[in-house]
């Protein structure tokens, strides 16, 4: 956690609201941005849209996937795009060892405020560009949700794997299946095998199938 953070700056900063959830019997309060519009460039809309200011089904889903997972204390994970903090402080705080990216900012100041306040001061947050990543060192398991939105990501996300993953390392990711996500899958399919999982979520208006990739790299078990 960075040390010149504090809960008292984050909150002059930042006008929020608190999203609570049960995930394998424990609450989590996450907090989101209230409003949208100072995250947005009015200009170009799309370009920088603050993705990471919401909890998607695939991150619930992801989230709770982990809390069930066997901890085991030897093994390092990585979370890239972690938006708002909540997979890597459920995982966190069911005893996995976790370090959590994310490229944006504000994100990062959201999930620094959201690990105090989930009583997760431990987790370890980072800044990470895709495009332009630092040493990091590897990690046994990298896992990410609903991180296949653009086609100019594949082949980053591709080398940010090949470099991060240890030998007989796993990628898990949880998403929902668009068009682009089948071709990002797709192109997976040369350096990984892969094995698909499948959650559905109910609700009394609709019903999301949500899928979780567990990838390992081929050539590198």
């Amino acid at each position: 956690m960075d040390q010149t953070f504090s809960l008292e700056s984050f909150y002059k900063a930042y006008e929020t609201e608190t999203k609570e959830m049960v995930i394998n019997g424990r609450k989590f309060d996450i907090l989101l941005p209230k409003y949208l519009d100072r995250f947005i460039n009015a200009h170009d809309v799309m370009n920088g849209f603050p993705l990471w200011a919401k909890i998607w089904q695939a991150s619930w889903v992801l989230a709770g996937y982990l809390a069930e997972m066997p901890v085991a204390a030897e093994k390092n994970f990585l979370e890239i795009g972690g938006g708002a903090g909540l997979v890597s402080i459920v995982a966190a705080s069911f005893g996995h060892r976790i370090t959590m990216t994310e490229y944006s900012p504000d994100a990062l100041q959201f999930a620094r405020a959201n690990a105090l306040i989930n009583k997760c001061s431990q987790l370890n947050i980072q800044e990470l560009d895709w495009n332009h990543p630092r040493p990091m060192g590897q990690f046994d398991t990298i896992v990410a949700s609903e991180v296949s939105y653009r086609e100019e990501d594949i082949q980053p996300l591709r080398m940010l794997f090949k470099n991060l993953l240890k030998t007989g390392g796993e990628v898990i990711l949880a998403g929902e299946m668009r068009k682009l996500s089948k071709d990002v899958y797709k192109a997976f399919e040369i350096m990984f095998d892969i094995r698909v999982l499948k959650k559905t979520l109910r609700s009394d208006s609709e019903e999301i199938k949500v899928f979780i990739f567990r990838m390992k790299m081929k050539g590198k078990q």
